[in-house]
């Protein structure tokens, strides 16, 4: 399928690696003017730069999610840059895994932190409402607008020593739905999508073992690449997915219907 997304504007926030560089760089291929938001300077300047070298329009703005100030600082700098903001892509996320209680004989010998709770739904819960909320005036401005949202399987299922990450991802499916029903008569829609377990910085850290597991539930056999969520993006922020609103795309490989 085509999809031509001339002459719009797109936020990638996360957009410095991983899924959100190659959600950036399709969307841009599509034809869209791409603002990567990242935290990381070194490593958001490198992207846009090489993205920019193969003739696509991105550019890197410092943002770091978890603050509103640096936002709404975001928010402009970015319109300053290409007169407004059409689409937003909330990527941007972290882990922080550990068991909720974690034990030996009978005995607590230790578990997830505050700190460790708190820095996930900083970022991935709170982070994503902050965004929205700095970002949807400027789509009223332009008389519309797409929202997609960066849930997870594992907000349908659980894992495994991710309380705090979950906990964010299935927000982020309430999130999507309260959107979708309060911006849907403003020309907005509001989706998310909830990848499966995608070949990326991330899931690196993850041990043998558990990948293993997963590939055995995926009926795809493989894990999803960067690319696979970034054609998934960039359909829902089109005129082909117009009429599509309040849904969360699973893209997984099948992972779900393999457990």
């Amino acid at each position: 399928m085509h999809i031509d997304l001339t002459q719009r504007v797109a936020v990638v926030t996360g957009g410095a690696n991983g899924i959100g560089r190659a959600t950036a760089r399709r969307l841009a291929h599509s034809g869209a003017r791409v603002a990567i938001w990242d935290r990381v300077v070194a490593v958001g300047e490198a992207a846009a730069a090489a993205l920019a070298g193969e003739g696509l329009e991105v550019c890197f703005i410092e943002a770091d999610v978890t603050q509103r100030a640096s936002v709404n600082a975001a928010v402009a700098a970015t319109v300053a840059r290409f007169g407004g903001i059409d689409i937003l892509i909330n990527n941007a996320g972290i882990t922080r895994d550990a068991q909720l209680v974690k034990s030996k004989d009978g005995a607590v010998t230790g578990g997830m932190t505050d700190d460790e709770f708190d820095d996930v739904i900083a970022v991935n819960l709170k982070g994503v409402y902050t965004c929205t909320q700095a970002v949807v005036p400027e789509l009223l401005k332009r008389g519309g607008g797409r929202i997609v949202n960066a849930s997870s399987v594992v907000a349908l299922h659980g894992n495994f020593g991710q309380t705090n990450y979950v906990a964010t991802k299935a927000g982020v499916i309430g999130m999507t739905q309260v959107w979708a029903r309060e911006l849907g008569k403003r020309n907005i829609t509001v989706n998310a999508i909830a990848p499966g377990f995608i070949a990326t910085d991330m899931t690196a850290k993850m041990p043998a073992s558990a990948l293993d597991a997963m590939l055995a539930h995926t009926p795809a056999g493989r894990l999803g690449s960067p690319e696979d969520v970034a054609n998934a993006y960039c359909f829902l922020v089109s005129d082909a997915a117009a009429f599509i609103n309040g849904v969360v795309l699973s893209v997984d490989g099948g992972l779900v219907i393999g457990t």
